[in-house]
This record gives C-alpha cells, sequence and structure tokens, in this order.
C-alpha cells in the first residue's frame, strides 16, 4: 500500500506540474504574440527590442525543457502550422486566413512598389536595396530614422510590422514599400504601381528555408526528408518554386511594370542591379549616390546591423540565433545529391511548358552544363 500511495502520490505531483508548465506556457506565447504583432516590436527602440530579447532568453532554458519533454510525451511528428487561403498556404505563426484575404483585396497606388519573392529568395535584401534608391543612399534606419526595416515596409500579408495604411511614404517622391511572398494569382494588382521579383536557385533556396526552420523552430524542425516533401509539393507556403517563378515571369514578360531579377545576379553584380531598378523605378541615381546604395545593401552592411533587418520578432529558439548566415552563392552545393536530385526533378517537370527559361539562368536544371548567364 505504501508503495502504491507513494506511486500515486508522485503521478499525482507529475500531472500537477505539467498542468501548470501548460499554463504557464500558454501564459507566456500569450505575452510574446502580443509583442510581436503590428509595431510592437519592429516600432521600438533598439534599447527595447534588445530588452525583449533579453526577457525571452531568460525564460528560454526552462520553456524549452517543457516543451522538449511535452513533444516526447505526445510522441506527434512535428507539424508545418500553415493557414490556407484560396488554395494557397502561408505560415501560422505569421499570418492568418484574414491577412491573406485582405492582402488579396488590396487596391494598389502609383505609389506602391512591391517586392516579390519566394521565401528565402532575396527578401530582406532587396527591400534593403529599394528603401536606400528611394533616399539615394541616406536612408536612416536609426532610433531617430525609421527604427527598422519591417517599421517601414510592410509585409501586406502578414501581421506583424507596419500594416500597409500605416506605413510612410518614403522618399521625394512618396513611395511606400511593399514586401510579399503571394503568387500572382493573390498578389494585388495595379497598371499604376511597380513590382519587383526575385527568385533564387531552388536547390539554394530549399537550403536557406532549412537553415531558417532551425533557426525559429529549433528541435521541432521536422525531419530533412520531410521538409523536402514539403518543398516539391502544392503544400509549401505561397506554392511550389516552379509555380511561383512561372507566375511571375509571365507578369514580368507581359508587363512593362513588373521587373524580374535573380539572386545569383545580384550577388555577382550588385551595382548593375541597383542601376537597373533605380531606372525602373524612376529615381536618378549619381554614381556617388549609387556607390552609397551599393555599400549600404552589401552583405558586410546588412550582417552587421542585422538588428535593423530582423526577418522575424524574435521566439524562444531565435533569440540566440542570426538571420544571416553567409551570404554564399552557391548554397545549393551544402544539400545532399538525393535531395538536390529530388527537387531539380520536381522543378523540371513543373515548368515543362512554362514560359520561364530555366536551362538560360539554372542549366543544371535542363541538363546543361555550363555555369549559366550570370
Amino acid at each position: 500500500m505504501t508503495i502504491l500511495f507513494i506511486g500515486l502520490l508522485a503521478m499525482a505531483a507529475f500531472i500537477l506540474l505539467r498542468v501548470v508548465g501548460i499554463l504557464y506556457f500558454r501564459r507566456y506565447l500569450t505575452w510574446e504574440t502580443e509583442n510581436r504583432r503590428d509595431l510592437h516590436y519592429y516600432g521600438k527602440a533598439l534599447a527595447e527590442r534588445r530588452a525583449f530579447k533579453e526577457k525571452i532568453k531568460k525564460q528560454s532554458p526552462i520553456l524549452l525543457r517543457f516543451l522538449w519533454l511535452e513533444t516526447k510525451l505526445q510522441r506527434k511528428p512535428s507539424e508545418i502550422p500553415s493557414i490556407e487561403y484560396r488554395g494557397v498556404t502561408g505560415p501560422r505563426y505569421s499570418s492568418t486566413v484574414e491577412s491573406f484575404q485582405t492582402a488579396a483585396e488590396y487596391r494598389p497606388t502609383e505609389t506602391d512598389i512591391f517586392v516579390a519573392t519566394q521565401m528565402k529568395c532575396g527578401t530582406t535584401w532587396m527591400q534593403q536595396i529599394v528603401y536606400e534608391i528611394l533616399h539615394k543612399g541616406n536612408g536612416d534606419l536609426s532610433d531617430t530614422g525609421h527604427i527598422h526595416l519591417d517599421a517601414v515596409s510592410p509585409w501586406i500579408e502578414a501581421v506583424d510590422g507596419v500594416c500597409v495604411k500605416d506605413a510612410p511614404l518614403l522618399g521625394a517622391k512618396g513611395r511606400r514599400l511593399i514586401k510579399t511572398h503571394l503568387p500572382t494569382a493573390l498578389c494585388p494588382y495595379s497598371d499604376s504601381a511597380k513590382y519587383i521579383y526575385v527568385t533564387r536557385h531552388p536547390v539554394s533556396c530549399f537550403a536557406s528555408i532549412v537553415d531558417y526552420f532551425h533557426l525559429m523552430t529549433g528541435f521541432l524542425t521536422p525531419p530533412r526528408e520531410r521538409l523536402v516533401d514539403w518543398f516539391c509539393s502544392d503544400r509549401l507556403w505561397w506554392l511550389s518554386w516552379p509555380d511561383h517563378v512561372a507566375g511571375w515571369w509571365e507578369w514580368a514578360s507581359s508587363r512593362k511594370n513588373v521587373i524580374f531579377f535573380h539572386f545569383e545576379e545580384m550577388k555577382k553584380n550588385l551595382a548593375s542591379v541597383v542601376r537597373k531598378s533605380a531606372q525602373f523605378l524612376g529615381e536618378n541615381l549619381t554614381e556617388e549616390e549609387l556607390a552609397e546604395v551599393v555599400r549600404k545593401s552589401s552583405f558586410d552592411y546588412m550582417k552587421k546591423n542585422e538588428e535593423l533587418f530582423e526577418m522575424s520578432p524574435p521566439n524562444l529558439f531565435s533569440v540566440c540565433g542570426t538571420y544571416f548566415k553567409s551570404g554564399q552563392l552557391n548554397r545549393h552545393e551544402s544539400i545532399s545529391e538525393v535531395h538536390k536530385k529530388r527537387i531539380l526533378d520536381f522543378c523540371k517537370s513543373r515548368l515543362a511548358g512554362k514560359t520561364y527559361p530555366f536551362p538560360k539562368f539554372y542549366p543544371v536544371l535542363g541538363n546543361q552544363k555550363g555555369p549559366g548567364p550570370f
């Protein structure tokens, strides 16, 4: 009886501790969410953002141990949390069905400049380029200026950062800089707005997505094989790489207000991309201004000032990590040959019959040899 009583007491204590842990964890998540949304994080001064991170760091060791134990007790595979709107999925932690709908129904104006990409293809980089072009290389993301890139450039389908209606108009002409990952099927369009699209080698895109998952979800990151399955499917956030690229290439080929760049092109000749972007936007830059835009859009500058360009507010996993990894051109080389072949075969199959000239830009997708045009 004594042993049974002790066992029951221990079980009751464990259940009580687990309930307390769950309640505390939910309370923490509510607090974190409230401090992530809108401008509650990106609108704060740098010192306040750092203080917020420190509070998370203090909570992190205990809460991560609790979360790890919960995942072991539940024995469920880690899922990729998603929302879905009109056949397009998005990340549940930074978007909602309502935010997707609001974005799709937005009516662009002549002041709007959209920077569009599939995820992890150079979005923040191009945002910074456009931001600096609009300010002739004198953009100010300090506490006395615009504070943070996401405090001035709304992510139209997300709930973090400044919303479109509150976004400041930038530069002498008063332009609004909007970020989106939406495919053309959902992206709001107007002949009077400007659209800049950037894509990247699909396997490099996948490699960067894996890094991002490890940063944001730590030990909850799904196994590599599951991520490959997800990447090679219609469940990938914002559509699959080939479908996303094909849609935007069609727009760029048929509409004068849409321009198409490749990440590799930006890496190898940033000055040329900056010059083309400025001309496309109708912004005249002197050679000195162009050089300053290039300097402030370099990997070294953005890495050194990473706190001005964080792509997501911090959480328990990311608070000790870094968003800018290496700035390497050939990230695809870090992926196994098996997974690389799977991704490339999927992309080749999906791009068959589409107008995007993938053999020209990525010969490996067309079974051709050669470095490509970059």
